[in-house]
């Protein structure tokens, strides 16, 4: 196996890739989107070091494989275990693709060539493993690293409302979902339950915050689905004090609270199902670094998409228990392996039912107080 991940690695590093009596070198394309991306603030294929407080060299998908390789380099080659690392490592290469969709002149027919892509990724012919449930989370994966320099985030927030409304509507349910769970994390963990370092510090977050919260409530207003209503009470849980105080998004909320208020009292979270009000975490591409990570060890794709993970019963292509199962797993390795955070060992990825219903009650009550004004 040790072997095996070391041809793999050399592909990888080098984006030369042999299979069918071809030679394919991919690294020039590959390079300039990335300098064209950095150059924005992104480092979509690099992670950062929290500990030395820089960029990784590696690129992700290779930082996985050498992590894979130093726990089963002396076991047989696993044809499943790399499939999985050579689908991650393409999964990687569409989410660049997707952020240089803009320079094409017509980003809405780009983003259809890259979520096709995704399909034949994803389809019959890959490894098995779902990583996203549409293209436009790739948007999202691509910009969940932690970025020392943020302009990016307001950059690619002008550009994503220049998309069709079907994208942005995508887009937005995929950061409604997604921003609640990560800032409910940084609530709990990162800010010690106080929404105003909260704010200070997720300044690029809360614009993206109030664009997916308005997405799923426009959507809501018009077809009234149940993973519309789940996916803006998730984006309430983040700091639903500052979303209503956001005009004019408050005063279509609050037109809406005689029918919403009882739909949201549905979500509180319980034991026997899967609810991503549970799932708290500190970057989405951890979660996905995560699901990745423990297939590969095992040989064995989930069958769960990171959009899975963000949505109940309304949503998703997978069964609720696999949910829940891939959610305490990540967990238990998060246990595992704890970041230092506030002077204390803490695990980035959690699900924990009895914080959820604590994060619904917290969210509940600021809305009925918003309702009595």
């Amino acid at each position: 196996m040790g072997d095996a991940l070391g041809q793999l690695r050399l592909a990888m590093r080098t984006h030369t890739w042999k299979g069918d009596g071809q030679r394919v070198v991919i690294v020039k394309p590959v390079q300039a989107c990335d300098a064209l991306t950095q150059d924005e603030g992104f480092h979509a294929l690099h992670d950062w070091d929290g500990i030395a407080d820089h960029v990784n060299p590696e690129i992700i998908p290779v930082d996985v494989l050498d992590f894979v390789r130093r726990a089963r380099s002396a076991q047989r080659p696993d044809a499943s275990t790399l499939a999985i690392l050579v689908d991650y490592y393409f999964f990687h290469i569409l989410s660049l693709l997707a952020l240089r969709a803009w320079d094409t002149g017509d980003a809405d027919r780009a983003l259809g060539h890259v979520g096709r892509l995704t399909e034949l990724l994803q389809g019959q012919h890959g490894c098995g493993q779902p990583f996203v449930g549409d293209p436009e989370t790739l948007l999202l994966l691509a910009t969940s690293h932690f970025e020392p320099d943020e302009r990016g985030y307001v950059t690619l927030l002008e550009r994503v409302k220049t998309l069709s409304p079907a994208r942005q509507l995508a887009i937005g349910l995929g950061h409604a979902s997604c921003t609640g769970s990560h800032l409910r994390f940084g609530f709990a963990a990162t800010y010690g339950r106080s929404t105003e370092l909260m704010r200070k510090d997720n300044f690029a977050d809360y614009p993206w915050l109030l664009f997916g919260a308005d997405s799923v409530l426009r959507e809501y207003e018009s077809t009234g689905s149940a993973q519309m209503a789940e996916a803006l009470f998730n984006s309430l849980t983040a700091d639903a004090g500052w979303l209503l105080d956001q005009h004019p998004f408050a005063e279509r909320l609050r037109g809406l609270f005689p029918d919403l208020l009882q739909v949201f009292q549905q979500l509180e979270p319980r034991s026997e199902v899967y609810s991503p009000l549970s799932f708290f975490f500190n970057f989405s591409h951890n979660v996905l670094k995560g699901a990745v990570i423990d297939a590969a060890l095992r040989g064995d794709a989930w069958t769960v998409s990171f959009n899975d993970l963000l949505t109940g019963p309304s949503g998703g292509s997978s069964s609720p228990r696999s949910r829940e199962a891939l959610a305490l797993t990540l967990m238990a390795y998060a246990r595992q392996h704890p970041h230092r955070i506030r002077g204390q060992l803490m695990p980035v990825i959690v699900y924990d039912v009895a914080a959820g219903r604590t994060a619904h009650q917290r969210t509940m009550a600021c809305l009925r107080d918003a309702t009595a004004l």
